[in-house]
């Protein structure tokens, strides 16, 4: 299922989207057991599977076109951890080691939004970069799971933009401020649940700035693959519903490319990843 907050006059809704349009849960039939918004398929018990049982058994729903329907930020995470330095063609070259372990930091969720939000760059931060990455969604309590079970405790996936500041990590010389400026962790526009995606490792992934395809990789690049990153960071960190760890990004950021690429007002930034979606945000200044 393809999963999504639709914005209507009653405030944020869960939606389905289909071959046939948006369905709106809501407004397609009352029925009981049904969660309401995209946060409690993170409380009720067998959400997904109910959604996915009522959709099968109703195909006369009616269903709006997508160009209709304001999509919002599917839900806000819990918990959102970040992995850096995850692509081997990102540290390609004999002189680069590759991590032994993973690199793992945190966004505050405040800096989340939706997609077509506005990313708005600080009055004084002039070096803000895109990076595109595959975030996957927890479903269930996961902890201490073993590598070969992790999926099993995935929801589903969607596309987030890790945004960050380096001329504020120059001068903090760590990443809280200058990755969890307001705005600064676009995601969605979708949550895709775990069955239509069923090896999260063969997704293409890219990222344009201005229509330019700055990004193009794959996530067989990762050099630690969604399992490893579930069982390695659950052994010691109980990760809950709605908890997202976005997976790393592919080169070519910004910063690291011969004619550097900072986003500036006025630009619009995409992030697509195969099969999860595709997620684009304007850039402005404060």
């Amino acid at each position: 299922m393809i999963l999504l907050t639709a914005i209507t006059h009653a405030g944020p809704r869960l939606a389905v989207k289909t071959a046939s349009g948006i369905i709106i849960l809501e407004t397609a039939k009352k029925e009981a057991g049904l969660p309401l918004t995209m946060e409690e398929i993170f409380i009720i018990p067998d959400a997904l599977d109910r959604i996915h049982d009522f959709i099968n058994q109703n195909p006369g729903l009616l269903a709006i076109p997508e160009e209709e329907c304001r999509i919002g930020l599917p839900f806000r995470p819990r918990n959102l951890l970040c992995i850096g330095l995850n692509y081997k063609d990102d540290q390609a070259g004999p002189e680069v080691s590759l991590p032994s372990e993973p690199v793992i930091f945190a966004k505050l969720t405040g800096c989340v939004v939706g997609p077509n939000e506005p990313i708005v760059l600080p009055a004084a931060v002039r070096e803000v970069g895109y990076e595109a990455e595959l975030a996957v969604v927890i479903g269930r309590d996961c902890r201490r799971v073993s590598a070969s079970d992790a999926l099993d405790y995935v929801a589903g996936y969607t596309c987030l933009n890790d945004l960050g500041a380096r001329d504020l990590l120059r001068s903090d010389g760590q990443l809280v401020r200058a990755k969890s400026q307001d705005s600064f962790g676009p995601m969605g526009p979708y949550l895709v649940s775990r069955e239509e995606i069923p090896d999260p490792q063969t997704l293409t992934i890219r990222s344009w700035v201005n229509a330019q395809l700055l990004q193009d990789s794959n996530t067989n690049q990762m050099i630690f693959g969604v399992r490893e990153l579930i069982a390695y960071i659950s052994d010691g960190i109980t990760l809950e519903p709605s908890d997202v760890i976005s997976t790393g990004t592919p080169p070519r950021v910004g910063s690291a490319r011969k004619e550097q690429v900072f986003l500036k007002s006025g630009d619009e930034v995409v992030v697509e990843v195969q099969g999860v979606g595709r997620l684009s945000n304007p850039v402005r200044r404060s």
